[in-house]
């Protein structure tokens, strides 16, 4: 993965808001609508191309396709893998329960989205034997990011972690957890190594490793709830053996909601198991009200050297633009904690349209909270005695 002697690079976590067409194609083919796959076609290939624009133009160092393909970030498997059909039934996040109001809030504004909670379920051995949907869309992006007049310092592909499956596309078919995550990181691998194949930065979206602890394990102790991060983050090294480690990204949160937030696990509590997963990068979201105090947790811990650094300076759930002065101020706390601004990546907290009709920031906030992290990037460069491009 690259990173520079002689500036902050810039990054986010993955997805862009998308626009209103490719949108409703996106959410009626998510619900089993009957839609024109040629247009859908034409519209992911005219918004791929708009969003790598956008990123160049705001700055955007480390970027990708935006998910434009995607109707979820982690749902998406279950149209390119067999095994899977009828419907989950997740269980409601703590914070919906103790706040009823907010999560009824949070539903009229979900109505017209993709599924989130009732998304498809293992109800057959999981298969990944097709691997030209990722295939197209991996080689859509590259011809994309070639045609752009500029290009990225480098290039990312995001993908979703065995344990993100397993928890939201829930299990009916196997005889225990660890065996259906460990069949998806077995089927998952085809995947993966494509992506880097392809030469892209592989990013694997883990918000199990945190969130899950109010979701899936939330009635379950903290020690149980750990157990499953260790074999979720095992699952993951065995998913990515074939792959260097440098050229594997990892994103943990807790959810990118605007709800209170009150039942996240501390990232105390699991950093030290997710420092045990063999990748070159990692990414928190620090910028959110609930999470600004724990880089005091990453300089006890002490990520590994070999390991850089993305933390979420820019929060993904609201329409306040960041300051640059606040985003320089984040990003200096980064790299206080890590103690090398050669490894800070400064990045998002979370997605900006983790499922398509579930945004939380209009478009035109979005690029230009994506400006200001770029400014903030650069005036931390500037404190930090770097040379600013």
């Amino acid at each position: 993965m690259r990173k520079s002697d002689e500036r902050i690079l810039i990054t986010h976590v993955g997805s862009v808001p998308r626009n209103p067409v490719l949108r409703d194609l996106l959410v009626r083919q998510d619900r089993g609508e009957p839609i024109d796959e040629r247009a859908l076609e034409r519209q992911v290939e005219a918004a791929v191309r708009a969003v790598v624009a956008k990123q160049l133009e705001a700055g955007i160092d480390v970027g990708n396709d935006g998910e434009q393909p995607r109707a979820g970030f982690s749902t998406y498997v279950a149209r390119r893998m067999r095994g899977f059909g009828g419907h989950s039934k997740r269980l409601p996040a703590r914070d919906m329960t103790e706040f009823p109001d907010y999560a009824a809030m949070l539903e009229v504004r979900r109505r017209a989205a993709a599924r989130i909670a009732d998304a498809p379920q293992a109800v057959a051995e999981v298969r990944y034997d097709d691997l030209s949907e990722a295939a197209r869309e991996c080689d859509l992006f590259l011809r994309c990011a070639e045609a752009a007049p500029t290009p990225f310092v480098e290039r990312f592909m995001t993908a979703a972690s065995p344990g993100t499956i397993a928890t939201v596309l829930l299990n009916a078919h196997y005889d225990s957890h660890e065996r259906y995550v460990m069949a998806l990181a077995r089927e998952m691998r085809k995947e993966y190594e494509l992506i880097h194949a392809r030469g892209l930065v592989l990013q694997l979206d883990c918000p199990d490793l945190a969130m899950e602890r109010g979701r899936f394990f939330q009635d379950e102790s903290l020690e149980r709830f750990q157990r499953a991060v260790e074999l979720h983050v095992e699952a993951i090294n065995q998913a990515t053996a074939a792959i260097p480690a440098d050229r594997i990204r990892l994103h943990v949160c807790w959810g990118n909601y605007d709800g209170p937030h009150v039942h996240d696990v501390p990232l105390e509590a699991v950093l030290p198991i997710i420092l045990r997963a063999t990748v070159g990068a990692l990414s928190l979201p620090l910028a959110n009200p609930r999470h600004q105090h724990e880089y005091k947790v990453i300089a006890r811990h002490r990520v590994p050297e070999a390991m850089l650094f993305l933390p979420g300076v820019i929060d993904t759930t609201t329409n306040y633009v960041e300051h640059p002065e606040v985003v320089a101020d984040r990003i200096g706390q980064a790299v206080e904690a890590i103690g090398d601004r050669t490894r800070v990546i400064a990045s998002t907290d979370c997605g900006f349209g983790t499922f398509a009709g579930s945004e939380m920031c209009a478009e035109s906030v979005v690029w230009a909270k994506l400006r200001a992290l770029k400014q903030g990037a650069a005036l931390a460069s500037q404190r930090l005695g770097a040379r600013v491009a």
